[in-house]
């Protein structure tokens, strides 16, 4: 066979762009309107999601702080409010270990007097009790499916309860011993952060009984 000339391969891609066109052009807007339902779709959980996350934290006692801390976790929330107080657990607890790292820091560094440092110290032992806490009732929740779901629950309220009560006494202990205004002022300001998450994840917890 001869071989093609420039103007024979220039003709044959013209035929090949004619033949492939008409397909091409109906594949595409099929492929177009199925990514745009996905979204569509996506999108109209994402907000269902959303708005459950902001009803339910109309409950609890700092409903704002609830819904700012929780709504990041829509997608995985969706509308379980068993997965909306696990989650409240968690995002607690890692305060909880992020206030206990940052005062643990600020009694290695601040110059303090003998009874400021021991009210910090107890204030880290405070808030270390707190996450231990935290941690049993995360544990009592899985073990909801088991066969004594109202023991379980009770079990779970009374950590979060104890682990908030001993957030509230890390504050009062350095208010008692006269903590310096300066190291007392970013414990406090840290301490009521995770206190309020804590209040919160039991009033979603709480809510489980009615729901």
């Amino acid at each position: 066979m001869a071989a093609k000339t420039p103007r024979m391969v220039a003709l044959d891609i013209r035929i090949r762009r004619r033949e492939v066109g008409p397909k091409a052009s109906n594949y595409m807007p099929i492929q177009i309107s199925n990514m745009q339902t996905c979204s569509a779709a996506a999108n109209t959980t994402n907000k269902t999601s959303t708005e459950f996350i902001r009803t339910s934290c109309g409950a609890t006692t700092y409903p704002q702080v609830c819904f700012k801390s929780l709504s990041t976790y829509a997608s995985a929330i969706q509308s379980s409010h068993y997965k909306l107080a696990e989650t409240a657990l968690n995002v607690s607890l890692r305060g909880a270990r992020s206030t206990s790292a940052m005062v643990s820091k600020l009694l290695r560094q601040e110059d303090m007097k003998p009874n400021e440092a021991a009210a910090v110290k107890d204030c880290v032992e405070e808030i270390g009790e707190s996450i231990d806490e935290l941690q049993q009732s995360l544990k009592a929740m899985g073990d909801l499916g088991g066969d004594d779901v109202e023991f379980e629950m009770s079990n779970m309220k009374t950590w979060v309860s104890a682990a908030l009560t001993d957030e509230d006494t890390c504050i009062n202990g350095m208010e008692e011993q006269g903590v310096n205004e300066k190291v007392k002022k970013k414990i406090r300001k840290s301490i009521l952060g995770i206190v309020k998450l804590t209040s919160n994840a039991l009033a979603l917890i709480n809510s489980l009984t009615s729901t």
